[in-house]
């Protein structure tokens, strides 16, 4: 789509010329949210299809279902859509509280974890249902080929933990000498601190 000599009248601008960008960015905030909640939909109907599968299909002397390395791929499927949940509703929480700007650490986390809960849902319920899960014959096949596409879009994943790493960086500082938790140098601040308490210890006892 091509624009030329468009011109946009003045009372219908929306903001301040220029700040398109900083509109765009506010936005794109609360769709990430908004993704994530459509992830974890479909990874609940993936891990729907897994059980389905396990209960139904028996192989090699007993059912799926019966089969710990299929109940390991049920197991870390649901708790990866409760870790999902919660983070999604803190980011959420955390942007009603203190806007969109102040929670884009929270944000970029759960964009970075959901989409690899989604991808892995998805992948675990194809290696339940086999060869039938890769076909066309099952919504599995599409729906593996968007979870994949959700890591790039809206900002690849490495950019969000690059992002996530640096401003978790800027609330911690460099230390002279030993790290703040050396044992030795801890006991020593202690005794220094409180060693007149244990001497009185040591009297009463």
């Amino acid at each position: 789509m091509i624009y030329r000599d468009v011109r946009v009248p003045a009372e219908n601008l929306i903001g301040n010329p220029g700040d398109g960008f900083v509109l765009a960015q506010k936005r794109l905030g609360p769709g990430r949210i908004h993704h994530a909640m459509r992830w974890i939909g479909q990874s609940q109907r993936a891990l729907d299809m897994i059980c389905e599968r396990a209960l139904s299909r028996y192989a090699h002397g007993s059912l799926l279902a019966e089969k710990q390395m299929v109940q390991d791929f049920i197991a870390e499927t649901r708790i990866d859509i409760a870790s999902a949940r919660l983070l999604c509703l803190h980011a959420a929480w955390h942007m009603d509280k203190h806007g969109s700007s102040a929670s884009r650490t929270e944000i970029a986390m759960i964009k970075v974890y959901g989409t690899k809960m989604l991808y892995n849902a998805i992948d675990r319920s194809i290696q339940v249902h086999g060869a039938l899960g890769y076909s066309a014959d099952m919504p599995l096949e599409e729906m593996y080929r968007n979870a994949r596409a959700s890591r790039l879009v809206d900002g690849a994943d490495e950019v969000h933990k690059v992002s996530i790493a640096r401003r978790t960086l800027k609330e911690y500082a460099a230390v002279d000498g030993f790290p703040t938790e050396h044992i030795p140098t801890r006991r020593a601040a202690a005794l220094e601190r409180f060693g007149d308490l244990l001497d009185i210890e040591v009297l009463n006892s």
